[in-house]
């Protein structure tokens, strides 16, 4: 099928407009982001000579928690931009589970893997399926019929910072943590700050079309 030149100039103003849109949310969250990174290593200072088993019980309660938060805002997102079926279903539980798993798991696993730490590997949505995948659906179903992004995405940060932390403390067995420190701030810097703006911006608004949001 041949697109007109017009469709053609529509379709790079409707991308350039989106990626604008996406480049303008990941600049203005590095202050927000290195403020979670700062709560981030208050918390550690105070909480880091607790068991290993402490620590993965917290783990465990804040990563759902971030779950569905993830899910309320990345379901919520689409919503507003007149997604609708099945499809909010899909974006919201990919960009919850998924991106929470890099966010609070992946990122710190490998970073603490980099500064030679000892790390233990878990997948909290198959580990907990029956905590942490109950909880995404129950995020994308609030999420449809009342669609929000606002607070979502600020405790949305924090929760993922903090169960980041929790990551590295309950799963890194071998680590001096108080003489990694600035190093473990670059890391929760890095676990929250793309992958949360993927799971609540840049993601959904990649299956939706710019200026179609909801009053």
């Amino acid at each position: 099928m041949k697109h007109s030149k017009k469709d053609v100039n529509a379709y790079r103003t409707r991308a350039h407009e989106k990626s604008e849109l996406i480049t303008k949310e990941l600049v203005r969250h590095v202050p927000f982001t290195c403020f979670g990174a700062v709560t981030g290593i208050i918390i550690m200072l105070f909480t880091i000579h607790l068991s290993q088993n402490v620590s993965e019980t917290i783990f465990y309660a804040l990563h759902p928690i971030h779950v569905v938060l993830s899910a309320l805002v990345t379901a919520g997102m689409y919503r507003l931009h007149k997604g609708k079926g099945v499809a909010v279903f899909l974006i919201g539980y990919v960009g919850s589970i998924g991106i929470a798993t890099i966010s609070d798991i992946i990122v710190p696993y490998f970073g603490g893997v980099l500064l030679g730490v000892e790390m233990e590997f878990h997948l909290g949505f198959i580990e907990k399926w029956w905590l942490v995948n109950p909880l995404a659906v129950l995020g994308i179903l609030i999420a449809y019929w009342k669609p929000t992004t606002r607070f979502p995405h600020a405790g949305h940060v924090l929760l993922s910072t903090w169960a980041s932390i929790f990551y590295l403390t309950a799963f890194g067995s071998t680590a001096n943590w108080s003489v990694l420190m600035p190093f473990v701030f670059i890391i929760l810097f890095l676990s929250v700050w793309f992958p949360c703006c993927l799971s609540d911006i840049i993601f959904p608004l990649l299956f939706v079309k710019t200026g179609k949001s909801n009053p």
